[in-house]
């Protein structure tokens, strides 16, 4: 005699479904807020200031932490809150450092002073494409705390020559990921610290 076999299926308890739902959502939650915040963060870039580094639409993941256990270099690309209205974010290459005099000549050169070269050295960037325009020669002495920041694409950018020093304080973070496009997926994109000093 044979028995009748019958599959058994398990029936979800709506009850228990929407608890998993809620409780996986405040997981997620207590996982994403704090990474968001004290960790890294995703931005966009608006705009050609960055150009040809960074293109306009790019995603990007900024790296928050970094700056807490070391000091911005020069070369690292930083996205900062606009000291002039600080709902803005910016992004741009840090030039100058805390205690350093920046000149930028007429013709865009950068030569900078600091105690290690008293007598000044001009910045090799290679970041930089094309001519850049005739300018206003100026100069910036920095304070403690202080950074002297420009965009690459040098015509197309506001910056410090500009709108003056930039406050430590008001830096985000550093460029860690550029996700989107994906053709152009890196990491630690359009950072440079090969620095030469030629005089």
């Amino acid at each position: 005699m044979e028995e009748n076999q019958s599959t058994e299926v398990a029936t979800p308890n709506k009850k228990e479904s929407i608890w998993d739902v809620v409780r996986f959502a405040i997981i997620a939650l207590l996982i994403v807020i704090p990474v968001r915040t004290f960790v890294a963060q995703p931005f966009i870039v608006s705009g050609s200031s960055m150009v040809p580094t960074f293109q306009d639409g790019e995603y990007l993941i900024v790296d928050e932490i970094s700056y807490r256990v070391s000091e911005p270099k020069r070369g690292d690309v930083i996205v900062f809150k606009y000291p002039k209205d600080e709902t803005k974010y910016f992004i741009k290459r840090i030039i100058g450092l805390p205690g350093e005099s920046v000149h930028v000549a007429e013709n865009g050169k950068v030569t900078i002073t600091n105690e290690s070269n008293p007598e000044g050295f001009n910045l090799n960037e290679p970041y930089i494409k094309g001519n850049v325009p005739k300018q206003i020669e100026l100069s910036y002495t920095l304070e403690a705390g202080e950074y002297f920041v420009m965009g690459d694409n040098r015509p197309a950018s506001s910056d410090s020559r500009t709108w003056g020093t930039l406050p430590e304080d008001h830096i985000v973070g550093k460029t860690f990921l550029r996700l989107f496009p994906f053709s152009t997926i890196s990491v630690t994109p359009g950072i440079y610290h090969n620095y030469e000093q030629v005089n």
